[in-house]
């Protein structure tokens, strides 16, 4: 299932009874958040996307949670569970040789697919639906679009769903990230809109930064794009590796490729069918204030320096729809989106690590303190092997606490995986902290981005392990009686 742009995700979610139009007058500044953040934190049954038809101070609508559950964030995807993510792509990074003619040219398909899926290049549009309006010079303003201050202590209004284009100022390669923006100056009647660009240290679009600076580089030309496809939408936030497209993603998990219009004030490109495109660049040598604002953690960000873009042009569709999110104490949204890249990298985090069975990142966690993982154990110490192995995988680096759990635990199911972890650790062995980096927004950190991690081993234990005293089998009902309670449980009246 691959969608155009976001009108027809918006199509298919009301068509399914996962859209709630809401026609009562709303304010942008924090009444939208408090309805979404009670929508989402509600009953299955009420957890709905939220299209509000009437912002104050805007003629556009607000889109809202739209990921916001399992079943929403699949459809996004083109699959109907999120567990078909890692089965899709496992299938295509699958290094075993083909036995035989069929499995040979059944592999070749697949492989054909994907080249076909992501293209050789850009596929550039002459007339893109996102430059059906251009507002440049005395025209632009910021304050057309209905920009949320999401919490009482946010330090403005904030851009929350974007995707960042920016290109490598030396080799010209690609980054989409999604990063915050700050509103500092809304611009009009000739003053320049500026905004502020939170790509964080470890982030590609950071990194831009640092190459334009040290290459003296005076500009780095910026497309913060909002709404298009919503695979390609959700692939700002997919932690790829280095000087990969993300857009080379988006077009395989929407099974054709991304198209692109050039930007009218800035030498880069942006997807043709999203539904506003703001231009600009960034000098990596000026930054400001940004912050705070009420993060993912559940905590506010403090004020710290971060670069500014300087708006050159807002391009956007007749009657556009603005996209947004809404972080804060989980469960949110991001939840969901994250449980995406966890389903989606399962196959490449096994690519390195093969005894990996699965890994769980719960909300609780916001996606870096906690990550349990269940392995195949094979010998003493394989479970430091594998905390070490994914310390040292992309951004997984950033995991405060690995609980390594027995291939038998279902990791997914959070209350169970405790109750293992809980049982099966001594902590004076098997526990294991190191130093190393940290998220961005870790405050309990010593240092920024720097600070103590744990690695847990909640493997059952044998005298390899250093533990003689033996491990006791679990309490478990014999299959003979399980069938028979099967087949008269109706007997019982239950």
């Amino acid at each position: 299932m691959a969608f155009r742009d976001l009108r027809e995700f918006i199509a298919l979610l009301e068509q399914r009874g996962e859209l709630i139009r809401v026609q009562a007058p709303v304010n942008p500044e924090l009444e939208i958040t408090e309805i979404t953040d009670r929508v989402s934190k509600g009953k299955a049954e009420q957890n709905k996307a939220l299209l509000f038809e009437n912002v104050a101070g805007s003629e556009m609508p607000v889109l809202i949670n739209a990921f916001g559950s399992a079943r929403r964030m699949a459809w996004a995807l083109g699959v109907d569970d999120l567990d078909e993510l890692n089965c899709k792509l496992a299938a295509v990074i699958d290094l075993r040789l083909p036995q035989g003619l069929k499995a040979t040219l059944d592999r070749a398909g697949d492989l054909l697919g994907v080249l076909r899926s992501i293209g050789l290049g850009p596929a550039l549009v002459s007339r893109a639906p996102c430059q059906e309006v251009i507002r440049t010079g005395d025209d632009l303003s910021l304050s057309l679009l209905p920009i949320l201050k999401c919490w009482p202590k946010d330090g403005g209004r904030f851009i929350t769903l974007p995707q960042v284009i920016t290109r490598d100022p030396v080799t010209n390669t690609r980054n989409v990230g999604m990063y915050r923006l700050q509103v500092l100056e809304p611009g009009g009647s000739g003053v320049q809109p500026l905004l502020a660009m939170h790509w964080q240290r470890h982030k590609g679009g950071a990194e831009h930064e640092r190459v334009a600076r040290e290459s003296d580089k005076p500009q780095i030309p910026c497309a913060v794009a909002l709404g298009g496809d919503p695979a390609a939408m959700w692939c700002a936030s997919a932690p790829l590796p280095p000087n990969i497209d993300e857009y080379l993603l988006a077009g395989w998990l929407r099974g054709k490729p991304v198209e692109f219009c050039k930007c009218v004030t800035q030498p880069i490109e942006a997807p043709a069918n999203a539904e506003i495109v703001i231009e600009g660049y960034v000098d990596p040598n000026e930054h400001c204030d940004e912050g705070p604002f009420g993060d993912h953690t559940g905590f506010y960000t403090p004020v710290e320096p971060f670069p500014v873009m300087r708006v050159t042009a807002i391009t956007h569709r007749r009657n556009a729809i603005y996209p947004a999110t809404v972080v804060g104490q989980p469960p949110m949204e991001d939840a969901w989106m994250g449980k995406a890249t966890e389903r989606l990298f399962l196959p490449l985090v096994r690519l390195f690590l093969p005894e990996v069975v699965d890994i769980n990142m719960p909300a609780e966690g916001v996606f870096h303190n906690l990550v349990v993982v269940s392995i195949k154990k094979r010998f003493p110490g394989h479970p430091q092997k594998v905390m070490y192995g994914i310390w040292g995988l992309g951004l997984l680096m950033l995991a405060k606490a690995i609980v390594i759990v027995d291939d038998g635990t279902d990791v997914q199911n959070v209350s169970e995986a405790a109750w293992r972890v809980l049982g099966n650790v001594d902590w004076k062995r098997d526990v294991t902290i190191v130093e190393g980096p940290v998220d961005h927004l870790d405050h309990s950190a010593l240092l920024h981005s720097l600070g103590g991690k744990i690695g847990v081993d909640a493997t059952a234990k044998g005298p390899e392990d250093g533990h003689p005293r033996g491990w006791p089998d679990e309490v478990e009902m014999s299959e003979e009686i399980k069938t028979l309670v099967d087949q008269r449980w109706k007997e019982y009246g239950l």
